[in-house]
C-alpha cells in the first residue's frame, strides 16, 4: 500500500471512528434523557392510597419475590363540577409462575352494595360517591379479592394518549354512526377523538356494555402496540407528557421496573373473563345489572385460585 493510500485509509478510519463514537454519544444522551423522562412521569402519576395493603391479604405482596397480585383500572368520566363515574371497570390478576395473566371486565351497571355507604347501587357509582378508596372497597367486596394496585385514567383526556402514539388500529365488528363519526365494519385506523367515541358507545349495540368492553380492550391492546414501536420511542416526550396529565396510580416508579422485570411473560397470555348469564332489571325506573350468584362465585373461585389464594 502506497504513503498516500496508507494516509487516506487512516482517515477514513479516524472520520468512521468519530461518526461511531458520536453516534454513541447521542445514544447515550437520549437513553439517559429518556429514563429522566420516565422516572419523572412516574414520580407525577404515582398517587398513594391511605391503607398499607389489602385487608384481604395477611401479608402485603412482595413483588421481587413474585407473588402474584391484582390490580383495577378505572376509567373514570370526569365532568365540570362533578367527580363523574367510573364508566370502566376492569381486574387484572397476573400470576408470574405460570405466567398468565386474566382479565375481567365488570359491567358498569352491576348492582353491588356499596362499601362505606350501607347501601345497594350501581357499582361505577362507588367513585361518585367516595373516590379511588371507596371503588377499590367495593370491587374487592364484590369479588372477594385483594385490589393490589389501582390505575385511574381520565377517560375524556384519554384521546391525547392514542394521538400521542399516532393512533391505533383495531377491527370493528358492528358498523354503527355517532353524530358525524362512522364506524364501518373491517380494520379501522383512529385517531383520538375517534377512538373515545368508538369505546363509548354502546346504545345501539345489540350487547349492550358486553360490546362496548371488547372495544375497550381493542383501544387499549392497540396502545399498547403502538407504544412498544420504535416510531413511539421517538416522541416518548409527548407520550409521557399525555400519560402524566391522565393517569394516576398507586404504583411506585421502584414497582413498576420490578414488574417489567418479573412479571412481563405473564402479560404475553392474556385470559378475558366475562360476566355472561346475569340479566338486566328495572328497580324503580332505573335499569341494574344482576349477576347470576353460581357465574359470580366461579369467577370468584377463578381469581382467588389465580391470586394462589385458594
Amino acid at each position: 500500500m502506497t504513503k498516500v493510500k496508507k494516509k487516506t485509509y487512516r482517515k477514513l478510519l479516524f472520520w468512521l471512528g468519530g461518526i461511531v463514537c458520536l453516534l454513541f454519544v447521542i445514544i447515550v444522551c437520549y437513553a439517559l434523557f429518556f429514563v429522566n423522562e420516565l422516572t419523572e412521569t412516574a414520580k407525577e402519576i404515582h398517587e398513594p392510597i391511605e391503607r398499607t395493603f389489602s385487608e384481604k391479604r395477611e401479608d402485603p405482596i412482595i413483588i421481587q419475590e413474585k407473588d402474584p397480585f391484582s390490580v383495577l383500572i378505572l376509567g373514570v368520566d370526569e365532568r365540570e363540577g362533578d367527580k363523574g363515574r367510573s364508566d370502566t371497570m376492569i381486574v387484572l390478576t397476573v400470576n408470574p409462575t405460570i405466567q398468565s395473566t386474566k382479565m375481567l371486565s365488570i359491567p358498569r351497571d352491576t348492582y353491588s352494595e356499596i362499601v362505606g355507604m350501607g347501601f345497594e347501587d350501581k357499582l361505577n357509582h362507588a367513585y361518585a360517591f367516595g373516590g379511588i378508596e371507596m371503588s377499590l372497597a367495593t370491587v374487592e367486596h364484590f369479588l372477594d379479592i385483594p385490589i393490589d394496585y389501582v390505575v385511574q385514567v381520565n377517560m375524556e383526556s384519554f384521546k391525547e394518549i392514542i394521538d400521542a402514539v399516532g393512533g391505533v388500529s383495531v377491527t370493528n365488528s358492528l358498523e354503527f354512526n355517532v353524530d358525524q363519526y362512522s364506524f364501518p365494519k373491517g380494520e379501522l385506523s383512529l385517531n383520538g377523538e375517534e377512538a373515545l367515541v368508538f369505546v363509548r358507545m354502546r346504545m345501539d349495540d345489540p350487547r349492550g356494555d358486553f360490546g362496548r368492553q371488547d372495544r375497550q380492550k381493542q383501544v387499549i391492546q392497540g396502545i399498547l402496540q403502538k407504544g412498544a414501536t420504535l416510531s413511539s420511542l421517538l416522541k416518548y416526550k409527548s407520550i409521557f407528557e399525555a400519560i402524566g396529565n391522565n393517569v394516576r396510580t398507586n404504583m411506585t416508579f421502584d414497582e413498576m421496573v420490578d414488574v417489567q422485570k418479573n412479571y412481563r411473560d405473564a402479560a404475553k397470555s392474556v385470559e378475558q373473563i366475562r360476566f355472561e348469564k346475569g340479566e338486566g332489571i328495572r328497580m324503580d325506573g332505573i335499569w341494574y345489572y344482576m349477576t347470576d350468584s353460581d357465574e359470580l362465585e366461579d369467577v370468584k373461585n377463578e381469581l382467588r385460585t389465580h391470586l394462589e389464594m385458594n
